[in-house]
């Protein structure tokens, strides 16, 4: 594959069975509504993408570039996004649930109504972050940055 991949390529590389995104430029495509549960995008490129009620759980996004996307009604259940870059993105209604955020940048990140129950956010960046409405419940804060 190349580093810069269409939807369609994503689409059948995952129904083939190939988990492994890894470093991959997918940014700005619309990838709303597929299932890419469990898949690896570690270090990828996500930045300005459309991941409106995309299926991410249990998903590997360590690292990935997620500013300014559209995660709107996504499903990141138990998905690890930690040291993730989620500067400006639209995370309204995600289900986040035990997902890994520890050290994620969230600067500005609008995550109104999110499910943030039993979510690591240690040493996470909520600077500016709306979080209105947001589930915060058993959620991990230790060393999180407000300010």
């Amino acid at each position: 594959m190349s580093n810069k991949i269409t939807r369609d390529e994503i689409k059948l590389a995952y129904e083939c069975g190939h988990r492994d995104f890894i470093k991959l430029d997918l940014s700005g495509l619309d990838l709303s509504e597929l299932n890419l549960a469990g898949a690896n995008l570690i270090r990828t490129n996500l930045s300005k993408t459309y991941l409106y009620k995309v299926n991410l759980k249990w998903s590997y996004l360590s690292g990935a570039h997620l500013s300014k996307t559209n995660l709107k009604k996504a499903n990141l259940v138990g998905a690890d996004l930690s040291f993730a870059i989620l500067s400006e993105a639209d995370l309204i209604e995600t289900n986040l649930f035990e997902a890994n955020l520890a050290f994620a940048n969230l600067y500005k990140a609008n995550l109104s109504g999110v499910n943030l129950t039993g979510v690591v956010l240690a040493g996470a960046n909520l600077s500016k972050a709306n979080l209105s409405g947001a589930n915060l419940v058993g959620a991990d804060l230790t060393g999180a940055k407000f300010n």
